[in-house]
């Protein structure tokens, strides 16, 4: 395994595992603040990463095409690095909230220039399956860290994938002069390009994306923004859904089984030699099945998803590289669709509670999300 490729691998761990540490201790970390904002600060501190995230994918993408993916992920891995130390040793909120949005903007750095380097590699399906496999296993371990060192030190989780973050850095330290690219003389850096080069670049890139998203393309990205937008539904109101029902150990043991599977299945999927439509098609058949089966069978349903996400998100990531496109820019839209879906569906399903029940909206979701398959024809 190249350096580059184990860099990637190792960092996708840390920064998963970061963002995901932080959710289920959002109630302390704005515990002070409750009284002046009531749920709203919890709800800005979950939200930050996502809407850091949403808002830089696809401009960092346009210049990992520009300035080579591995200055984006080295920039990645620092802001990670930064934006752990600054939750584990700040206690304001609006600093915290900076720092999630920072966060979220490593990710939009980091993503896709780490897609657009893996999908260089010989085998590039088995790759996309292992760095979605340590995905889903830096998530799942990122909550199950911080819920078992709560009541040890808050924060305990936060500092371990911080401390990741960091170790990460370190083989970015000889490459200094890469990641700057300082000239001979004057030590001037090629990062700020002669005036209206980097402008005409973005123009060009959302020029682009246009044709990205022409008809041949759509049903790709809708694919991907419903069944992210499944996954966040069901996680942000299965709680709430399941009050009373399940105890807290099974219900966490429910939504862990949906990254657990996703790390299986993603793993194993890139071993075969399968076409990416027959992929994604799989998948999603069966991430609509577990959102129908959660309502009455939640560790089935959950497990279901997750497989099913994992399948269809190698299937997708295959399919992007694929397009006749800069390799940055398409990877950026297409996390850009993950984010969207995973930020955006749960605020409109939030609007519809009023109205329907958590069930009804479950079964809506997953008949929408069903109702893809035919867009994958």
């Amino acid at each position: 395994m190249n350096p580059e490729r184990r860099l990637i691998y190792i960092a996708v761990f840390a920064i998963m595992g970061l963002s995901n540490a932080v959710i289920p201790i959002l109630p302390e970390l704005a515990a002070r603040y409750h009284s002046t904002y009531g749920e709203f600060a919890s709800s800005l501190l979950f939200s930050g990463y996502f809407l850091g995230a949403l808002a830089t994918m696809l401009p960092f993408g346009v210049l990992a095409d520009r300035f080579e993916n591995f200055r984006l992920i080295g920039l990645g891995i620092i802001l990670t690095a930064i934006s752990g130390l600054i939750i584990l040793f700040s206690e304001n909120l609006w600093v915290l909230l900076i720092s999630r949005f920072m966060e979220g903007s490593a990710c939009g750095a980091f993503f896709p220039a780490a897609f657009s380097t893996l999908s260089k590699c010989k085998n590039p399906g088995r790759c996309m399956g292992e760095f979605t496999f340590l995905f889903n296993a830096g998530l799942a371990s990122g909550a199950l860290f911080s819920g078992l060192l709560a009541d040890i030190y808050l924060k305990g989780a936060i500092l371990i994938f911080t401390f990741m973050a960091l170790l990460s850095v370190i083989p970015l330290l000889p490459r200094h002069r890469e990641l700057i690219n300082l000239k001979g003389t004057g030590g001037k850096s090629d990062l700020l390009p002669g005036p209206g080069s980097l402008k005409d670049h973005f123009k060009h890139s959302f020029g682009e994306v246009a044709g990205l998203l022409n008809r041949h393309n759509s049903g790709i990205w809708l694919s991907s923004f419903l069944l992210n937008g499944t996954i966040g539904v069901l996680i942000a109101y299965y709680p709430d859904y399941s009050f009373g029902v399940l105890t807290k150990a099974q219900l966490g043991s429910a939504i862990a089984s949906l990254y657990i599977c996703a790390m299986i299945t993603s793993l194993l999927v890139g071993r075969f030699r399968v076409k990416e439509k027959t992929i994604i098609r799989i998948g999603l058949s069966f991430s609509a099945l577990g959102a129908l089966f959660a309502i009455k069978y939640p560790f089935l349903g959950f497990s279901s998803l997750g497989g099913g996400s994992g399948i269809a998100m190698v299937g997708f990531a295959l399919a992007v590289t694929r397009m006749d496109a800069d390799k940055g820019l398409a990877m950026g839209l297409f996390n850009t669709t993950i984010y969207a879906g995973l930020s955006l569906l749960p605020i409109a399903a939030g609007l519809l509670t009023g109205i329907l029940s958590f069930e009804k909206i479950f079964v809506a979701t997953g008949c929408i999300l069903a109702g893809t398959l035919l867009l994958e024809n």
